[in-house]
């Protein structure tokens, strides 16, 4: 079984190939370009490189979100068009939920935490439990006080990462009186190869669908969309 896993949901750019047994290649860039300008670059040096042809995979795996609206549109336009081009079905993956997968087999919580702007985060909290990842809270965009209280109510000790921590980094040192830690820089990103990983175990649950039916899971509106509805508000009032 062999899968192709993309991740385009925040800074981040990342694609991997993966089996069973082998992260056969992981092509990630954290940098200051637009994914429209490198995902695919990336996707075809990812090709070149261990000789694939895509017709041998099984299914494409994405970051499903929340994540950057336009990440995960373009994200989700380049896994739509890979699964339809190749007749394979598609995985989708929770942005946080492969996050956390980074930590594989952790112990306490782990938090990951995405920067949603207005004080606000995408976050979800998990664990492991007999080798799998379950989840405690599901994915939202909530506050960051409003996370440390229920990080503080569960009462365990929290392992946080993702792009959230530089950002939020000393308010929950000021805050959280639970124990925790925060992940060195070469787990605390979105990586191609824990949505392949993840992606797998869904595949062999059965969770897929045609590549024709995926969405992206935005969570919220755009700021886009909330300048659209601002606007309709105050012609209304106007006219009124």
């Amino acid at each position: 079984m062999k899968i192709l896993a993309l991740d385009s949901s925040g800074l981040v750019a990342s694609v991997a190939v993966l089996d069973e047994e082998t992260l056969l290649a992981e092509y990630t860039i954290c940098y200051k370009k637009t994914h429209s300008q490198t995902l695919l670059p990336m996707l075809d040096e990812v090709v070149k490189n261990i000789e694939l042809d895509l017709h041998t995979i099984d299914a494409v795996a994405v970051a499903a979100g929340p994540g950057s609206f336009t990440g995960l549109r373009i994200g989700s336009a380049t896994a739509k068009g890979l699964g339809l081009a190749l007749d394979k079905p598609l995985v989708a993956v929770e942005t946080l939920a492969a996050l956390a997968y980074n930590l594989y087999d952790t112990g306490g919580l782990i938090c990951p935490i995405m920067d949603a702007r207005r004080q606000q985060v995408y976050t979800g909290i998990y664990r492991f439990a007999g080798h799998r990842l379950e989840t405690v809270a599901g994915q939202e965009a909530i506050g960051i006080d409003e996370l440390l209280k229920k990080l503080e109510s569960l009462g365990e000790a929290v392992t946080f990462l993702g792009d959230g921590v530089p950002v939020f980094r000393q308010r929950i040192e000021e805050k959280l009186r639970r124990p925790f830690c925060f992940v060195p820089p070469h787990l605390s990103r979105q990586r191609a190869g824990a949505v392949g990983a993840l992606g797998m175990q869904y595949y062999k649950e059965g969770k897929i669908q045609a590549a024709v039916a995926h969405r992206p899971e935005y969570l919220r509106v755009s700021q886009a969309e909330r300048e659209r509805v601002e606007r309709e508000k105050r012609a209304q009032e106007e006219r009124r």
